[in-house]
């Protein structure tokens, strides 16, 4: 286990390398330039300022030596100045917002995964009886409705109808509950969706049969013996599903003013700031190959007949 994981974070290095190298093609391929002003009826630059700003960014140089020059900076974590937000460093901006995106989406998941699971299970046991409907419908529900009409849907009623919970803001952890939920409803229903059709196979199965045979009550079977090998399938959408609402989102953030990570990468691309863009990019793919890897170590927690 130990070599394989180490064979895993050795190739985290060529798989940033590309991932950063397309993004890197795409951006400058894209019509339109991150010099042009960005805000609505301004005056457009003249042609020697954008040179001048081109030659202080960097931006004149060949693709290949403006690549080269990212990478070697961002091994020492300097991103560079934003284009956008011209006062601020990109390494500024991400160690500030990074650590509330990545404790909404911790909250998040927790709650998708404990809701999934209970969901799950229940409509597993209960197949097509009332416990399974319902969790089917709930699970539906969370997938289909997108997070910006269950933020808008959750303040109307638990701000202005019901006012249990501010309208948004991060001060207090009264303002992090609509945002978790908003944010942990979508994962929810896949998670449970996953769970029920992984338990129903292993309940079916003959080590499930064997272990009713023997005698045991319905909670240690489907708690001990079905469970966790059903969990193999739902373990496997943990790493990218905890790697998509971990780095930021940014409907949600944007309306329940959470100051994460999310909003600053959208006014970004908006911008063309290749910097911060560039960052997220390297930022969401650590985290993702990180989840990854821890995955597949849980892998050999769940079920020992797996080895690497």
């Amino acid at each position: 286990m130990f070599h394989y994981a180490v064979r895993r974070v050795l190739w985290l290095v060529p798989t940033l390398l590309a991932m950063a190298l397309v993004t890197f093609l795409v951006m400058h391929a894209t019509p339109g330039s991150p010099l042009d002003p960005v805000a609505e009826g301004a005056n457009p630059l003249s042609p020697e300022a954008q040179q001048n700003l081109a030659k202080a960014y960097g931006l004149d140089k060949p693709l290949h030596e403006q690549f080269a020059i990212f990478v070697v900076k961002a091994v020492q974590f300097d991103f560079g100045t934003s284009f956008v937000y011209k006062t601020r460093t990109v390494a500024e901006i991400l160690v500030e917002t990074f650590p509330v995106s990545l404790l909404l989406g911790g909250m998040a998941l927790a709650v998708a995964v404990a809701g999934g699971l209970m969901l799950g299970i229940l409509a597993a046991v209960n197949q097509n009886r009332g416990w399974d409907y319902v969790s089917v419908t709930l699970a539906t529900f969370g997938v289909a409705v997108p997070n910006f009409v269950l933020a808008v849907f959750f303040i109307i009623l638990f701000s202005f109808v019901i006012p249990l919970f501010p309208t948004g803001g991060w001060d207090s952890p009264r303002d992090w509950v609509l945002p978790t939920i908003t944010l942990a409803l979508g994962p929810m229903g896949v998670i449970a969706r996953f769970t029920r059709a992984s338990m129903l196979e292993v309940i079916r199965a003959d080590y499930t049969r064997t272990a009713r045979a023997k005698g045991l009550a319905e909670r240690p079977v489907v708690f001990k013996h079905a469970l966790k090998n059903a969990l193999i399938p739902v373990v496997t959408l943990l790493g990218p599903m905890f790697a998509a609402v971990g780095t930021g989102s940014f409907f949600v953030e944007s309306i329940f003013r959470v100051p994460g990570m999310g909003r600053f990468f959208v006014l970004s691309m908006t911008g063309r700031d290749y910097p911060m863009i560039m960052a997220v990019v390297l930022t969401y793919g650590v985290f993702l190959a990180i989840m990854n890897l821890a995955v597949d170590l849980l892998y050999g927690v769940l079920d020992p007949r797996i080895r690497y």
